[in-house]
């Protein structure tokens, strides 16, 4: 009984902390809050969109490449299909990919950057030899050398993949920042306390780094937001089922740039990467009102 009520003590204490952070962002950061809604908007879209939204319909000859209307707000594709229904049906893949391979870059960067610089010596040498080299490497193209002999016909391969590419630049910096950390007075108390070094890390100085890594996050996920984009344009991941990816390929192979109502089609995946994008950068910006008690107090 006293667990629970803890328990529902400290859920009442976050959910109070979320609001009144909410609240102080809609007063003092009107783009950060639209940049978070934007987000939601979009996840949920993800989500739901494949559930709620109809299917594009079926291939219809007559309807090729039509402007605008009533019937379909962002006209047709090189099929005569929806093209609004496609965008809107079209971000899961995407969003799931990007997630996954900037939730695994970042794990991997915390934890050995972490390790490297707080234990130093020989771990933190042979983290960053093997660093630099994986550095050295231009990342896209060797995605698109894996991609010829992988088949990426799983989104969770292509997240894979996309995510043991992407930590080296992320690790150089977490572990800058553990250098700097690890010699505040409260990582030296809790040396003396005899507490672990997994508590120490994961515990008190990790805490402290919470925008930055909410940052790189971000980051990370619009970084493989276009590494997919760019693998489906240019054809090297399976072209089947639906997203965004996949619309710019076919805008370009079935010649949509010679026909001048397919401008639309053409541009809409591209505004609907780039609002995402942009919503994110905005609302991880504005997330370090919640981990800064003194932003939240002005």
């Amino acid at each position: 009984m006293i667990v629970h009520n803890t328990l529902q003590r400290r859920q009442r204490s976050v959910l109070g902390l979320v609001a009144a952070w909410l609240a102080n962002l809609f007063r003092h950061d009107k783009a950060g809050f639209l940049g978070l809604v934007s987000v939601v908007f979009f996840v949920g879209l993800a989500v739901l969109g494949p559930l709620v939204v109809p299917e594009p319909g079926k291939p219809d000859v007559t309807k090729i490449y039509q402007p605008p209307s009533l019937e379909h707000p962002l006209g047709t594709d090189y099929e005569g299909r929806d093209v609004l229904a496609q965008v809107l049906r079209g971000g899961r893949s995407i969003i799931l990919v990007a997630v996954l391979a900037a939730l695994l870059s970042t794990a991997i960067a915390i934890t050995f950057g972490s390790l490297a610089a707080y234990l130093g010596g020989t771990v933190d040498s042979v983290t960053g030899l093997v660093t630099d080299v994986v550095l050295t490497v231009p990342q896209f193209p060797l995605l698109v050398v894996l991609s010829a002999f992988v088949k990426l016909d799983r989104p969770w391969l292509l997240a894979l993949l996309i995510g043991l590419l992407s930590w080296p630049t992320l690790l150089r910096a977490v572990r800058a920042q553990v250098l700097s950390l690890k010699e505040r007075e409260y990582v030296e108390a809790a040396r003396a306390l005899g507490l672990s070094t997994f508590h120490i890390l994961f515990r008190e100085i990790l805490p402290n780094m919470a925008p930055y890594i909410v940052m790189s996050f971000t980051i990370g996920v619009t970084a493989a937001m276009y590494a997919q984009v760019g693998l489906y344009f240019l054809g090297l991941a399976p072209l089947a089922g639906e997203n965004w990816g996949i619309m710019l390929n076919f805008a370009w192979i079935r010649g949509a740039i010679f026909f001048k109502d397919s401008v639309l089609y053409i541009l809409a995946p591209v505004f609907a990467i780039a609002l995402l994008q942009l919503s994110l950068v905005t609302a991880a910006r504005s997330l370090e009102g919640l981990f800064n008690p003194r932003l939240r107090e002005s």
